[in-house]
């Protein structure tokens, strides 16, 4: 079996025709579909419908994740969505890992070669499928070797993989993947591993990638099939407040048009009606909330098609699509472990829900917070936090600014410490957290004790 956030998202039809091993027709058959019935919760059955996928109809859509540590088991209805999942125990390694490794040692060098390579046989064999990615393929051609350098890792770790696999394929309802993509992508798959491999690919090294995508798409098939039943592919919301703090950063409130289930810590993926199938992760600002609205803290970046969308464009009445709640930085109820809590910049947002979250439960944890900023002004929530602060005698704020870096956000929880008897949560930029860690680890933290979602594409200020 496979891992990664990768997943190549189906079995294909056949072996490329492209000089490699040559027959092997239907190896990549549409495998058989459970039956499902209508989402009478969802919006109007999605067969039919043209689908909007985001950056990728699945397999090669999305980068891998550093997984949240220390994962706990969530409610059914916000399902932790597409994390990557723990390195794989120290085992044997199995004859098809061998070779799908071998692979993936030989790409690397080409590896920009063999994805432009893969998108380009995918769009002349099947140019219908090309309405379904965003119109900019930079970012989703090098998201595919990470993608497989993922599922090269994890192929043997078969437990977490398969439970990987089916929030991959939840999650990805929302680009319109649809059974019948599989066969196309899993084809040119193997057609572009092959051409760049043809010193070694045989019929072994073939049989085995065939073998890891067919599991793949269909635990990936069943899952979203099963999803169908309970949950809509996708969300929409309408702006109903739009908050500018600062000249890049709002906060935007939508609502939902049905109810949205989701935990305190997790984000959504989001798109606008402005830049269509391409999506942006978001943490949600607040913890659930009793009227359904849903908030989230955006700062626009640089050549970001959609945080300059919602900061710079969005108004109130206009409408927005979600995909469903990922991540599993949550809190743990059932512990009475410190909570220490690290928010860089806008990644102090999922931090915010997070203290509302223990306060609802009318916990007494202690919950240390530093709020870390370049300057004052990109404080543009202290004053919420500071407010927390008074109503609750277990929860301490601290602001670190690093106008001068003399002191880094990491440096200051260093310093505060010893944290025995914590645990700890990072959101932020990818270079506060992986430092961030860095400096807990070697503080002696343990490592599962320590959750942060990913570092590599930034979910609370990405594009």
């Amino acid at each position: 079996m496979f891992e990664a956030r990768l997943t190549m998202d189906a079995p294909t039809t056949a072996s490329a025709d492209n000089g490699t091993s040559g027959g092997g027709g239907g190896w990549f058959g549409t495998p058989p579909q459970p039956a499902a019935t209508p989402n009478s919760a969802g919006p109007p059955s999605d067969a039919g419908r043209t689908p909007h996928p985001a950056e990728s109809i699945g397999m090669f859509g999305e980068r891998p994740r550093v997984p949240s540590q220390r994962s706990q088991a969530a409610p059914p209805d916000p399902t932790p969505q597409e994390h990557a999942p723990p390195p794989p125990p120290a085992q044997q390694a199995s004859p098809d890992a061998l070779l799908i490794r071998r692979t993936m040692a030989e790409i690397e060098p080409v590896a920009d070669k063999v994805t432009s390579y893969f998108y380009a046989l995918l769009f002349v064999r099947h140019p219908q499928l090309r309405p379904l990615f965003p119109a900019a393929m930079d970012t989703q051609r090098d998201r595919l070797l990470k993608a497989l350098l993922t599922a090269a890792e994890h192929i043997d770790n078969t437990e977490v993989l398969v439970a990987y696999l089916q929030n991959l394929g939840r999650g990805h309802r929302k680009y319109g993947t649809m059974p019948e993509h599989y066969p196309a992508v899993g084809e040119c798959l193997i057609g572009a591993l092959s051409k760049y491999t043809s010193h070694v690919w045989d019929q072994a090294m073939e049989a085995a990638w065939v073998r890891a995508y067919t599991t793949i798409s269909q635990v990936m098939i069943d899952a979203a099939a099963a999803d169908q039943l309970r949950a809509p592919a996708w969300w929409h919301a309408e702006v109903v407040a739009h908050d500018r703090r600062t000249t890049d950063i709002a906060v935007v409130t939508v609502r939902p048009d049905q109810p949205y289930p989701f935990l305190a810590g997790q984000y959504a993926s989001v798109e606008t009606p402005w830049w269509p199938r391409v999506w942006r992760h978001y943490s949600f600002a607040s913890a659930p909330r009793s009227d359904g609205l849903l908030s989230f803290h955006v700062k626009a970046v640089p050549a970001g098609w959609v945080s300059n969308a919602l900061v710079h464009r969005a108004r109130l009445g206009d409408v927005i699509r979600l995909g469903p709640p990922g991540g599993a930085m949550t809190v743990d109820h059932t512990s009475d472990s410190g909570l220490l809590c690290l928010g860089g910049g806008t990644g102090i947002a999922p931090i915010k829900a997070l203290v509302e979250d223990v306060a609802e439960h009318g916990e007494r944890r202690p919950m240390e917070v530093f709020y870390g900023a370049r300057t004052d002004v990109d404080l543009y929530d202290i004053n919420t936090m500071l407010r927390l602060q008074q109503v609750h005698s277990w929860l301490s704020v601290r602001a670190i600014i690093d106008q001068q870096g003399h002191i880094g956000l990491p440096d200051a929880v260093r310093e505060f410490g010893p944290w025995n008897g914590y645990d700890a949560y990072l959101s932020g930029p990818p270079g506060m957290i992986r430092s961030g860690v860095h400096v807990l680890r070697n503080a002696g933290f343990p490592q599962e004790r320590i959750r942060h979602d990913e570092v590599e594409e930034l979910l609370t200020v990405d594009g």
